[in-house]
């Protein structure tokens, strides 16, 4: 059963959606600081870990890993969007949706981290 929130098909959908994601970018970068300053970070080793790396795995390694926190990241506001438009007022059951997206930036980044100290460490 197709939804009945979904309106284009085919190559129309993809477009559309090109710029619904740039849309959601945009949002990101405008209202989450974490996303600006996770963005920053990503400039600055996304060059580096294709210079670190010395094979193509170890590049993709190093800079799939920072561009994984980035996308937890969006995932992570986007669970705090939909809960705060869900209920403004304080629950259980928000702050804990809120704490688990949280604990997923976390591990994302110390995912991060050990992948680039054991690359670099080799």
């Amino acid at each position: 059963m197709t939804s009945p929130f979904k309106g284009k098909t085919g190559l129309v959908r993809v477009w559309n959606a090109l710029f619904y994601s740039f849309d959601g970018l945009k949002a990101a970068f405008r209202q989450e600081d974490a996303f600006r300053q996770e963005l920053v970070l990503a400039a600055f080793l996304l060059p580096l870990g294709t210079w670190l790396g010395k094979s193509g795995v170890e590049k993709a390694l190093l800079c799939s890993v920072v561009l994984l926190v980035l996308v937890v990241e969006l995932l992570n506001s986007g669970i705090e969007a939909i809960v705060d438009k869900a209920s403004p007022e304080t629950h259980e059951l928000a702050k804990q949706a809120k704490d688990m997206g949280s604990a997923a930036v976390f591990i994302s980044l110390a995912l991060a981290a050990s992948v680039w100290f054991f690359v670099l460490l080799d």
